[in-house]
């Protein structure tokens, strides 16, 4: 069992690395054959990069996600609330209203 794992995983090693056994042996230039195997390796390490990236931080950008929709809530229910109930805002104001005298 341990041998046919090392077995696949060496093949699967040369068939993405070694120029000679992969896809990339159909490319008649070596040069550009070099140039395209160069460009994927840097092209995954990039894609690595930011994976490793988004998944270090996910949880703050969670957080700030959170944050920005319940800051939206919030005005969306202030506005909401002052155009049907002004006098909400006027509790424990110390103010009087418009149409309050004493």
């Amino acid at each position: 069992m341990l041998t046919d794992a090392r077995n696949h995983v060496y093949f699967a090693w040369n068939f993405i690395f070694d120029l000679e056994v992969s896809p990339l042996r159909n490319i008649p230039d070596v040069a550009t054959r070099h140039y395209a195997f160069q460009v994927l390796g840097a092209m995954w390490a990039a894609a690595a990069s930011v994976a490793i990236g988004s998944y270090t931080f996910f949880a703050a950008s969670l957080m700030g996600h959170s944050v920005l929709i319940a800051a939206a809530a919030i005005t969306v229910a202030t506005f909401t609330t002052a155009a049907t109930k002004p006098n909400v805002f006027m509790h424990n104001s110390g103010r009087r209203n418009d149409g309050e005298h004493e």
